[in-house]
C-alpha cells in the first residue's frame, strides 16, 4: 500500500496481560496493508511480567525489539526513547494496552503522501465512560482555546513524518506529551489531516491516563508549554525534508511560472 517505512512504538507500564495482544494486532495491522514496519516496546519500569513476555516475543518477530527502563518515566519519554532509537520514516505510538486497533492507523499510511502528520478522532466514543468523554471534551476545549487550534482529539495514535520531529525540544514525559507536539507542530505551519478511527476496549486493567497523578501533571506540562508558545517564542522553522516544505516552494514555483506565462500572454496579445 505504501513505501514508507513505519516505527510504532508501544509505550508499556504493567501490560503483561495486554501486550501480546497489542502487538500480534500491530503485525497484523503490517500484514492487512503490506506495511514495511518495526516495532519497539518500551517496557517503562514494569514490576509485572510486561518485560519478560516482550522479550519472549522479540524471539518470534525479527522486526521487534524492546528498550528496559529502570523505573517508569512516562509515556511522553517512552515515545521519545523510542524514536530516537526508531528506523522509520514515519513514526507513531500505540500503547501496549491493547485499546487501539493498529489498523485504525495505518489504513491512512497514504494520506501521509500530502502531509506531514495524521490526526486521528475517535467516532465511537460510546466505549469509553461518560466521565472520560466529559473530560476529553473538557480539555479538548481549553487547549484549542489556548493555543488557537481546531483540533478535534489531541491524544490518539498520531502519524508523524520523523523529520518534524527533530527539533522539537519536548518538556512533557506524561500524557501530555501527544499534545504538547501537536501544538509546536501545527503551530509551526506543518500540514495535518484529521480521520476517523475506531477504539477497542481494553483487554485488562484500568487506564492511568485519568488518574490524579497523570491529571496533576498535565496540569503542569500545560502551563509550562503555555509560557513556552507565548512567552518563550517557542517557535521554529518547517524541516526541507518535509511535505510541508515540499508543497511550499511547488507552490511558489506554480505561482512564479503563472504570472512569468500570464506576462508574456500579455505581451503577445498587445503585439497582436
Amino acid at each position: 500500500m505504501s513505501g514508507y517505512r513505519v516505527s510504532v512504538i508501544m509505550p508499556s507500564l504493567n501490560e503483561e496481560k495486554n501486550i501480546e495482544h497489542a502487538v500480534q494486532n500491530v503485525t497484523e495491522g503490517f500484514a492487512r496493508y503490506g506495511v514495511h514496519g518495526e516495532i519497539i516496546v518500551v517496557n517503562d519500569g514494569s514490576t509485572d511480567d510486561t518485560g519478560r513476555i516482550a522479550a519472549s516475543i522479540s524471539e518470534k518477530y525479527p522486526f521487534l525489539s524492546v528498550l528496559h527502563h529502570e523505573k517508569p518515566e512516562g509515556i511522553g519519554a517512552s515515545f521519545w526513547d523510542g524514536v530516537r532509537n526508531s528506523r522509520g520514516e514515519i513514526v507513531t505510538m500505540l500503547p501496549g494496552d491493547g485499546e487501539n486497533d493498529a489498523a485504525e492507523t495505518l489504513r491512512y499510511l497514504p494520506v501521509m503522501d500530502h502531509v506531514d502528520i495524521v490526526i486521528p478522532f475517535v467516532f465511537n466514543k460510546e466505549v469509553r465512560s461518560l466521565r472520560r468523554r466529559a473530560l476529553s471534551a473538557l480539555y479538548r476545549w481549553i487547549v484549542n482555546a489556548s493555543f488557537g487550534l481546531s483540533v478535534n482529539y489531541m491524544n490518539g495514535t498520531v502519524m508523524y513524518r520523523k523529520c518534524v520531529l527533530q527539533d522539537i525540544t519536548f518538556r512533557s514525559k506524561g500524557f501530555f506529551y501527544q499534545t504538547e507536539l501537536l501544538i509546536k507542530c501545527i503551530r509551526r505551519g506543518y500540514l495535518f489531516a484529521e480521520v476517523p478511527y475506531a477504539l477497542e476496549q481494553r483487554a485488562a486493567g484500568a487506564s492511568k491516563a485519568t488518574s490524579l497523578a497523570s491529571l496533576r501533571k498535565v496540569a503542569r506540562n500545560y502551563l509550562a508549554v503555555l509560557a513556552d508558545v507565548y512567552l518563550k517564542g517557542g517557535g521554529g522553522g518547517i524541516a526541507p525534508d518535509s511535505v510541508t516544505a515540499k508543497r511550499r516552494d511547488r507552490t511558489n514555483e506554480d505561482k512564479t511560472a503563472g504570472t512569468t506565462g500570464y506576462k508574456e500572454r500579455s505581451r503577445e496579445w498587445k503585439k497582436g
